[in-house]
């Protein structure tokens, strides 16, 4: 069994720790997991990999993993002490590899600690945090956004809709429907793109169904702040059952005023999709209705002015097989030199969890606002959208969030919104078939199930 340096400062103190790390040999190679697996992608984490040989003379193994298969595949390489060196992974293993001692959480710590903690945005090392360590180096991360129609609300004297008082004076302003809807809301239950949204507004209220211990009931006052709130926004949307494809078109075809959407809308909103084109005019490469929106990333209600932004970050983890040094150094590579080779795989949803370096506190976020984004047609976010804009979007993974995370129960509120059960009675609220007490009592009695 190698003897890795954590190990050797445990079993025999820090001088003979030393001594072996002078003594050894770096890695020869280092298997890297990724879930990014597309062709494209997975060429970009090669070129980085190769420039990491280059520089260091150690070969990086870039191995494919499917993301729907991550947690099996790790829990049977721990079983067999055969894990990779470094595993890029989503937040939802984190905590939970954390425990299972499938991550050497000293190690990404010091890779943290040695970069510049500071450096990083504090809601994704927050996320992250584990026994006074960080379980997994942050790497990129994206925020949901109200995305609005900021030449119409210049033009009404509207403030932007970062509250829930401001949205709703918005739509009482703009709500013009057939012409223009004032919101198009998720209402479909089955998607999960509804439980995205309303986690996103249940956090900008302060509202979370876990606590410390476990299931914890929904405030009802809070609650019933969040479930009025839903329901102006889906009175002011369109009928039917309505998901991401209509909030999109919708948008597109200049008929909607604000939606709740993924960065991954950017390049598609600048006409640089075929598949997605803005329909607002009769370009579809037009970069009009980029021009004329503005977004927003952290959202808040009554109860909570200071506002969440709902996030969903990635991290290098560095397993307890690895070669410990030479992951550490890959890792390290990954987030410095490398990191704008990094983020480039796919700009418009990696945004900069390390905005700079010592030199230079903003040079990761500027030189991401440079990289193309795009797919029939390239252009750098940069020059699609103002510099407020740019700030925004990287701003919001300073606040973002999720439920669980900070509870330790992000397994559980994990489950809680696969059930679906708060869609089904939201939408029953937003439909009038029940009241907002009986909606309060109807989720916690299906959450409180949940096992």
């Amino acid at each position: 069994m190698k003897l890795t340096p954590k190990a050797a400062r445990l079993m025999f103190g820090s001088s003979l720790a030393l001594a072996l790390t002078a003594l050894s040999v770096q890695a020869d190679t280092i298997r890297f997991w990724t879930t990014e697996e597309q062709p494209e992608r997975l060429a970009k984490q090669q070129e980085m990999a190769d420039q990491f040989k280059a520089e260091t003379g150690t070969t990086v193994e870039v191995i494919p993993v499917t993301e729907s298969d991550l947690g099996t595949r790790a829990t049977a390489a721990f079983a067999a002490g055969d894990l990779p060196d470094v595993v890029y992974h989503t937040l939802q293993y984190a905590l939970p590899w954390a425990e299972a001692g499938i991550l050497d959480t000293e190690a990404a710590t010091e890779v943290i600690e040695e970069l510049g903690a500071d450096t990083f945005a504090p809601g994704a090392l927050a996320m992250a945090a584990f026994n006074d360590e960080t379980a997994s180096v942050p790497v990129d991360g994206w925020t949901q956004m109200v995305v609005y129609r900021k030449d119409l609300f210049d033009e009404a004297g509207l403030e932007a809709p970062d509250s829930f008082a401001d949205i709703q004076a918005a739509l009482e302003a703009l709500h013009n429907p057939p012409d223009m809807y004032g919101f198009v809301s998720a209402t479909k239950v089955d998607e999960n793109f509804m439980s995205q949204v309303l986690e996103h507004v249940f956090l900008a209220n302060g509202v979370s169904p876990v606590g410390p211990d476990g299931f914890q009931p929904l405030d009802e006052a809070k609650t019933t702040e969040v479930l009025d709130f839903y329901k102006a926004i889906s009175k002011a949307s369109p009928p039917g059952e309505l998901y991401w494809k209509q909030s999109r078109e919708l948008y597109f075809d200049g008929k909607a005023a604000m939606i709740i959407w993924s960065p991954f809308i950017l390049d598609e909103l600048a006409g640089l999709r075929d598949s997605a084109p803005p329909t607002i005019t009769d370009d579809p490469t037009s970069r009009d209705l980029a021009g004329k929106t503005g977004i927003v990333t952290k959202l808040s209600g009554p109860s909570n002015p200071d506002g969440a932004a709902w996030g969903d970050v990635r991290y290098f983890g560095i397993t307890n097989d690895a070669d410990t040094d030479a992951a550490m150094e890959f890792v390290k590579y990954a987030m410095d030199q490398g990191y704008t080779q990094t983020l480039a795989i796919a700009p418009e949803g990696k945004f900069p969890v390390r905005r700079g370096n010592a030199d230079n506190p903003t040079a990761f976020s500027e030189a991401w606002a440079e990289l193309p984004v795009g797919v029939d047609r390239k252009a750098p976010l940069g020059e699609l959208y103002e510099q407020a804009m740019i700030d925004e979007i990287v701003g919001g993974l300073d606040v973002a969030q999720r439920w669980g995370v900070a509870e330790g129960q992000l397994s559980l509120a994990s489950k809680m919104i696969n059930s679906q059960a708060i869609n089904r009675i939201v939408r029953q609220y937003i439909d009038d078939e029940i009241d907002a007490a009986a909606a309060v009592a109807a989720m916690n009695e299906e959450l409180a199930k949940v096992q």
